[in-house]
């Protein structure tokens, strides 16, 4: 009986452990220090949101191309921005003020920007116009074994994949850190891929710049899977490691 519960305790403890490969990142960051950053921008996508501004040398002038606009601009939450931003159709189009339908496919906010300063220029509207896009519903989804899953919104132009995490504060201990899956649309394309994050390899890819709307899940690691319908947790082991030594202690009287 005794042998039985000692067996049994051992499972429970080797059943309940990861190792150290699976658990720490960029293991081979030593190989790898140095390294290249190229930014890119991403394509504007439909169901993004825009706020684009437009300013001139008499800003009278731009009053009519600025949707919503006043002389006197009051500063707005994130969401009224949202509210009067311009939402990109499913045609990848918008409407802008006086110039009619844009069409924003396979366009950056940047050449977004160059797009309608080339069309006020050349349309006789404005005088060396200043054009400024933002995309401000940007926005990843992680979910998983991390510590606080959600939808996270994001205006910097360019965040990291494991900014991203940081923003669902990390990994649980449980976390499958070997196997992370992303999924991203673009243009109509849905492409799901895997990341290891135990290797810093995955600093060279695609895949190190999040791009809204990415979908990053996180899923449990062996030891996890293992117990997930024998044993929850860790206070569950040592409640069932108590109660076995009390009735070791209890038979061997």
């Amino acid at each position: 009986m005794k042998i039985k519960l000692i067996a049994l305790l051992l499972a429970l403890f080797f059943v309940s452990c990861a190792s150290k490969k699976e658990i720490l990142y960029m293991q081979d960051a030593k190989t790898v220090a140095v390294g290249q950053v190229n930014y890119e921008s991403a394509n504007i996508q439909p169901n993004d949101i825009l706020k684009i501004t437009v300013e001139s040398a008499v800003p009278e002038a731009a009053i009519p191309y600025n949707k919503g606009a006043t002389l006197t601009m009051q500063p707005q939450n994130i969401q009224l921005l949202q509210l009067d931003g311009y939402l990109v159709s499913p045609n990848n189009t918008i409407v802008f003020p006086v110039l009619g339908e844009i069409s924003t496919r396979n366009q950056t906010t940047e050449a977004l920007q160059n797009t309608i300063k080339e069309k006020l220029e050349t349309g006789g509207h404005l005088n060396n116009p200043s054009v400024n896009v933002r995309l401000i519903n940007a926005k990843v989804t992680i979910l998983g074994e991390v510590n606080q899953p959600g939808t996270y919104n994001f205006t910097e132009q360019n965040i990291t994949f494991l900014q991203a995490l940081g923003y669902a504060g990390d990994l649980t201990i449980n976390g499958k850190r070997d196997d992370i899956l992303i999924t991203r649309e673009v243009d109509g394309v849905r492409k799901i891929s895997h990341l290891d994050l135990t290797s810093a390899s995955f600093m060279d890819s695609e895949y190190y710049f999040i791009k809204p709307n990415d979908v990053i899940v996180v899923n449990p690691n062996e030891p996890r899977v293992k117990n997930a319908g024998f044993v929850g947790n860790i206070s569950t082991v040592l409640t069932i490691a108590s109660l076995a030594l009390s009735v070791t202690i209890l038979l061997t009287r």
